[in-house]
Formats: structure tokens, sequence, C-alpha cells
């Protein structure tokens, strides 16, 4: 077993009760929480949650019930930017994780409640974490912005204004750096906000963090191109459906994979360079970065 997949199976299940437990105390419409519910329980690789815990733990800091509660926030984000992506408003996906989408399951209505309410959700349960008053404004602000306006949320508008364009790579990672990026960035920062670390090395993990941002998109990109619906849990080469710009269609696949190749290198350059201040072990965060490796058969 790989130290990656043991630090998941360690961590993810902290994660997941504190959302479940969250989800189900905290709301009152029986059936908008089993909506909720949905998709939490559809599951996922958790890659959001567990880099923020796995950047804690790197510092050598506890693994405490308010990591758990930011990462578990962080998580019900990007659950609820899932339901709200699968509509048919917006990317008309029937398939999220091997499942049925949440709007196919409980229609368009409660799907869009489900993801307000998991919006909502997330910023309660981190303000009620245990976390000193400066530090959760701090991340509560970054959370904010992440997943907002200048985040997540123009990152996803701008990708569907491009539909049906021919997009340069510079405006097409300047999509995904909000879309993709903003999240992971959050995931990273955070960590290291929570570890009490200086303002240089939240820099480094920073810029740590937009490369294996801009990797992860790269990565699904080309899997959309090369893996299965079977493989990936849901419908392959929905990018060229949607008439989407994409690395592989701008770079080819060899050029996309390159890219991802040489972003997954500059990342690890960092770790290395964290490395140098002491008491960092990126073991767990390197694993990371192999995760983002596109092998042929996938």
């Amino acid at each position: 077993m790989s130290k990656l997949t043991r630090f998941t199976n360690e961590q993810a299940p902290h994660i997941e009760e504190v959302m479940v437990r969250f989800v189900t105390e905290q709301t009152s419409d029986p059936r908008l929480a089993e909506s909720m519910l949905y998709s939490i329980h559809a599951g996922g690789k958790r890659i959001r949650p567990l880099l923020l815990v796995a950047t804690v733990a790197a510092f050598d800091k506890p693994i405490d019930l308010p990591v758990y509660q930011c990462a578990a926030a962080l998580e019900m984000i990007h659950t609820y930017s899932l339901i709200h992506d699968d509509l048919p408003a917006m990317d008309d996906d029937d398939l999220r994780r091997g499942k049925p989408t949440n709007h196919v399951v409980y229609g368009e209505a409660l799907a869009i409640l489900a993801g307000d309410g998991l919006l909502t959700a997330a910023f309660q349960l981190l303000s009620m974490a245990d976390i000193e008053a400066d530090k959760k404004i701090l991340l509560l602000q970054q959370l904010s912005q992440s997943a907002g306006t200048k985040g997540m949320v123009a990152g996803q508008a701008a990708d569907i204004q491009g539909e049906n364009q021919t997009l340069t790579l510079d405006e097409l990672m300047a999509i995904h750096a909000r879309k993709t990026g903003e999240l992971i960035r959050f995931a990273v920062v955070a960590g290291g906000v929570l570890a009490n670390q200086s303002e240089t090395v939240l820099q480094e993990l920073d810029q740590f963090a937009q490369h294996i941002g801009l990797a992860f998109q790269i990565r699904d990109d080309l899997l959309d191109v090369i893996s299965t619906t079977e493989a990936l849990g849901k419908v392959v080469h929905r990018d060229d459906a949607l008439a989407k710009s994409t690395y592989p269609a701008l770079l080819g696949l060899e050029g996309a994979k390159a890219e991802l190749t040489k972003e997954l290198a500059l990342a690890q350059q960092i770790l290395a360079h964290l490395s140098a201040y002491g008491q960092f072990d990126p073991t767990v965060l390197s694993a990371f970065i192999e995760r983002f490796e596109v092998e042929e058969n996938q």
C-alpha cells in the first residue's frame, strides 16, 4: 500500500464524518438533507481536503478537529460546484463519480438548492470551528475569494462563455487558474495558515499550489480524451461535445503531456526548497504530484 493510499484511508473518513454530521444536524428539511448527502456520499478522491490536511501534517502539526472542519468546508464547496456544474443549464451531465448526477435523481430545483445549501453550510461550519479569531477571519476571507467572483465562480463563468470559441493558451490558463486552481490554492495555503507558517512559506506554498492546480486541469483534459467513462466515473469526450478549448486541443496530446510534466516538476522543486527550512516532510505532498501523472492505460 502506498503512503498516499494509507494517508487517504486514515484521513478521508474523518473529513467525511464532519460533513455528514454537520449536514444532518444543521438541515431542517429531510429531502434537502438527503439530496445534499447523496452528492457527499457519491465519494470522489477528496483531493482538495486531503491536500489541506497533508500540508498541515507536512509541518508536523497536529491534525485536530478544526483542521478537519476547514477541510470539510472546502469539500462541501467543491461538491456544491459539481452539483451545479452538472445541471442542464451548465454542462448537462447525467453521470458523476459513477452515479447519476444529483438533478437526475432529485430534479433540477432540489439539486440547485442542495448546492446552495452546501455552499452556505460550508461557511457556517468554518465560522463555528475552534480556530483563533484572526486566523479564522483570514481563512473565511480566503475561502470566499477562492470560491467566489474572483475565483471559481468567475472561472466557471469564463468557461461557459468560452464554449464554441478558440481560446489562446493564456486565455485557457486564466480560466482554469480560477475554475480549478483557486480551491486547490486555498487547500494548500490554508494548511500553511493552520500550521502557523510565515508569510514567506505561505508564498511558496501558494506557488506550489498554482503549479499542481494547473497540472490537475491539464490531466483532467487529457483523461477526457484518453480514458473511459468506466474508469473516470463520468462521461468522457464532454469537452469536445461542448466545443470547449482544452490543453490537448491547443497543444496536441504530446504537447499537453509535456506541459503536465513541466508543471509537476516545478511543483517538486518548490517542495525540495521548502524542505530546506527544516521540520517539513514533503513525502505525502510529493505523492500527490505523482498521482497527477497520466499513464498511457488510463
